[in-house]
């Protein structure tokens, strides 16, 4: 596994309710693209956490010299996270079919995800 550029914490009480890291998502060329994961305790859904930390990535990733974020694999069957991610300024912009495989051997299709994170200097496409 790839060392990540930094990883975040959210504890509450000494428990730990949330959780992301950020790192190049690859190397050469496209290093100015980052990559995040975020994980979130089931008895803090619902709450904001994800936001707040896909809203910190963001600025972090700005901060690190990144132009972008991408996501590279989102369940479409995970309609939460397709939805926030798209509030926060994601789009869909490819489709892996049959991508992700659940444990009782149910396939949906699979997200990437991707948001410019400097409006202003986003490059033709």
């Amino acid at each position: 596994m790839e060392t990540p550029a930094r990883t975040y914490v959210a504890k509450v009480n000494g428990e730990v309710l949330a959780s992301y890291y950020i790192k190049t998502n690859h190397e050469g060329p496209g290093a100015h693209v980052c990559n995040c994961g975020y994980m979130v305790a089931t008895s803090a859904r619902g709450k904001g956490l994800a936001t707040a930390l896909c809203e910190h990535s963001q600025q972090v990733a700005l901060e690190l010299g990144y132009k972008a974020m991408q996501f590279n694999f989102v369940a479409s069957s995970n309609e939460s996270a397709v939805k926030l991610w798209q509030k926060l300024g994601f789009e869909i912009v490819g489709r892996i079919p049959a991508g992700f495989e659940y444990p009782e051997k149910s396939f949906v299709d699979a997200f990437v995800m991707y948001k410019w994170l400097e409006p202003e200097s986003k490059p033709n496409s």
